[in-house]
């Protein structure tokens, strides 16, 4: 579904994204954790094609999203830090709005829908405005399923969110790659890494520098290993200063 080959990125002079070959099949979930700059938000902008590669190909589902954007994002449901909402207008009015545009008008149970994804009657109703940010992920969520999307791109949606919230928006997770869907998410939480991905990379100045099998590790083992790479970034930052 979502394949990096030889992906690379440069800014000036600096290497956002360096030599990245990775998949991500229907049903999987790969997570990618790495400290601020290490590369996940360029890696994501380069399959959603917001930026062109000075290297290698982003392809979603077999098209390259630098040759053909649009198609590319036919098949990507894509939800950032801050899902971009009509503030005005209530979650249900969101969600059909949103279908809409995409779909031309349906008769569905949008409603339904929502409540499905872990909003209240009550809360649909209600204007986004007022929300939190864990019930604009959950409206998020629903405009991703309703579009069918194969393919889920998360750029730290759970950033900010409290426990509860959280853990709500790691059950949506696992029910859309229950359904199908390859997922890459980018991520500080090493922890909610562990309950949602199948597989787990670390990205060091825009280098995937470790890929780890889920179920062979515990959240443990992760942050030990992710540190041992944050430990050598400094190291050799160190020595070129």
């Amino acid at each position: 579904m979502l394949r990096a080959k030889n992906l690379t990125k440069r800014f000036a002079d600096v290497e956002a994204v360096s030599s990245l070959d990775l998949t991500v099949e229907s049903g999987e979930t790969v997570c990618l954790l790495g400290a601020n700059g290490a590369g996940k938000t360029t890696t994501v902008n380069l399959f959603l094609g917001f930026l062109r590669p000075d290297e290698g190909t982003a392809e979603v589902c077999g098209v390259a999203s630098a040759e053909d954007p649009r198609a590319a994002r036919r098949e990507i449901a894509y939800i950032a830090e801050n899902v971009a909402l009509y503030p005005s207008l209530t979650g249900l009015e969101n969600l059909e709005l949103f279908d809409r545009m995409a779909r031309g008008r349906r008769q569905l149970d949008f409603a339904a829908i929502l409540l499905e994804h872990g909003l209240t009657i009550e809360q649909a109703h209600r204007p986004v405005a007022g929300y939190s940010k864990g019930m604009r992920q959950k409206v998020g969520l629903a405009i991703a399923a309703i579009r069918a999307a194969k393919v889920l791109l998360l750029d730290e949606p759970m950033s900010g969110l409290d426990p509860g919230a959280a853990r709500e928006f790691t059950h949506s997770l696992l029910a859309q790659r229950s359904a199908g869907r390859a997922i890459l998410m980018t991520t500080h939480d090493i922890f909610r890494a562990k309950d949602v991905a199948t597989r787990i990379g670390i990205m060091r100045a825009g280098r995937l520098v470790e890929m780890l099998d889920a179920a062979d590790v515990d959240a443990r083992d992760i942050e030990r290993i992710y540190l041992r790479h944050m430990q050598d970034e400094r190291e050799a930052s160190d020595a070129t200063n």
